[in-house]
Order: C-alpha cells, then sequence, then structure tokens
C-alpha cells in the first residue's frame, strides 16, 4: 500500500476523549479505492476522509458513503492546522459542500439542500421491529420521516430519554433494511427543550453499532425540522450525541431563512498517542 500520512481527529469535541474519532488523508491522490477502503478498515472509525484536490470521499470500514458531516469537520480542522482559518471547499459525491474553519478548531459546514419525505407504513413497521421498540415509544409531535441533507437517515423521536438510552437493535435485520433502502444511519431522537435534542445513530451499513456523532445525520435533521414547521425558520439548534457512548459530543444546527443546505458546527481537535 502506498504510504501516506493518516492524521486523527475527534470531531464536535474539544476532547480527544470525546466526540467522533475520524481519519483524515489530505492527499490521497495516489490512493486505489481498495486502498482507501483498506485504511478505513484498519483504523475500524466510522469514517475515514480521504482529500485529492478538492475532492473529498468518505469511507467507513465496510463501503464508501456519499456524505460524513464529521469526517468533514475534521478535514476542514487538519487544514485549519496547517494552512491557517479560512473557508474550505469540498466536491463530495453529494455535491459542493463549503466549511468556514475560525482559530479556535471549529467548523461550519453548509449541506447541499435539506429535503424531507414520508417514511411508508411497511418500511416503519420494520424498522421498529428491527430496533425493538414499540409504536407507543414514538413521540407524536416528532412524526416519523426520511430526511435528507446529503445521505439519507430515518428520523425517529421517541417520548422519553430512558427508550433512546436502551439501544438494543437487531445488527443484522437493521443493516439488511437499510441496505434495503439507501439509509446511512437512522437518526433516533428525543427531545428536550424546544431548540435542543439528544441523538443517536446506529450505523451497521457501515460495520459500526454506533455512530458518536453524526453531522450528515444532523443536518438532514434540521431540514426535518424545518420541512415540518417544527422550529423557526431561523433556529440554532442543540444537539448531544455520544453520552450513552461515554464519549459526548455537541453539534450546533442552524438554520438560515432562505438557504436551502443547512449548517452544523463543531470543534475538532487532535488524537495523538
Amino acid at each position: 500500500m502506498t504510504d501516506v500520512e493518516i492524521l486523527r481527529y475527534a470531531a464536535f469535541s474539544t476532547d480527544p476523549a470525546g466526540g467522533n474519532p475520524a481519519g483524515v488523508v489530505l492527499d490521497a491522490s495516489a490512493l486505489t479505492d481498495a486502498e482507501m477502503l483498506g485504511i478505513a478498515a484498519e483504523l475500524g472509525y466510522s469514517e475515514t476522509a480521504f482529500l485529492a484536490g478538492d475532492r473529498l470521499r468518505f469511507f467507513s470500514p465496510l463501503a464508501e458513503v456519499p456524505f460524513c458531516g464529521h469526517a468533514t469537520v475534521a478535514t476542514s480542522v487538519a487544514l485549519g492546522d496547517r494552512q491557517g482559518p479560512g473557508t474550505y471547499t469540498f466536491v463530495t459525491n453529494a455535491g459542493e459542500i463549503p466549511v468556514t474553519v475560525d482559530d479556535r478548531g471549529r467548523a461550519t459546514l453548509t449541506s447541499v439542500p435539506a429535503a424531507v419525505g414520508e417514511i411508508g407504513d411497511v418500511a416503519l413497521v420494520a424498522l421498529l421491529a428491527a430496533l425493538r421498540w414499540d409504536a407507543d415509544d414514538l413521540d407524536p409531535v416528532l412524526r416519523p420521516r426520511i430526511a435528507y441533507a446529503g445521505a439519507y437517515h430515518p428520523v425517529i423521536a421517541v417520548k422519553n430519554r430512558k427508550r433512546l438510552a436502551d439501544l438494543d437493535y437487531d445488527v443484522a435485520v437493521l443493516k439488511a433494511l437499510m441496505e434495503a433502502n439507501d439509509w446511512t444511519t437512522v437518526q433516533l431522537v428525543w427531545r428536550e427543550g424546544p431548540l435542543s435534542f439528544h441523538v443517536r445513530n446506529p450505523f451497521p451499513v457501515g460495520g459500526i453499532y454506533e455512530d458518536p456523532a453524526t453531522g450528515a445525520a444532523a443536518a438532514a435533521f434540521g431540514g426535518y425540522l424545518r420541512g415540518l414547521g417544527l422550529v423557526p425558520d431561523d433556529a440554532i439548534i442543540e444537539l448531544s450525541q455520544g453520552t450513552d457512548m461515554g464519549r459526548p459530543g455537541r453539534l450546533t444546527v442552524t438554520l438560515t431563512p432562505g438557504e436551502a443546505g443547512v449548517r452544523v458546527s463543531g470543534n475538532a481537535v487532535p488524537i495523538t498517542g
């Protein structure tokens, strides 16, 4: 395998032990797809980002994904650490993603246009069965939907925090269901306050039981909240993720009137040792 420098960053945290670890390769121009997948599998993180010029690609240990928010944040902060703050624009398989990085290691990405659609009764019943959840667990206000902002994510909200904490899904069944429907992760939600939420993201299609902090799903969730009229058009939404895994992270989702995309902000810090 070609020798490359592989950086490791924790995204959506100021603590290397928190947030979501990502591998970052800032010069992947000489790598084949098989080599990128091999690096991602060896690292074992939910995603590793590979940059070649302005093209940014993302691989989980099992497959390439069209868009990954936390690895985009990690890549942007890694570039900021080397080149200074500013705006970096990446061409991903989902579309063009601009990211602004400040001098404190905080990045804000703007997703591709967000959309929300129906999940369908058959898919919802199958999804709840795979999660080992019941329809009575669901929040009556935050209705199940499919949300998109670069990748597809079902959004399933529950009434209480304990239900969210007790995550014990059928890995094989959920993986097969997600593959059949082209879902990247499943956005599981509990609403703590008007603009604050706790979220979790199963990711069996990537070879990971759970993703610790999911920027792509956060962007999609922002589009979901806007599309269903559940928050103001100019809302700033705070998401807590990873707490139940022992890797707490914080994602800020910003909706801007007239902007089709969704902004997702968070810090990233190097993982050393």
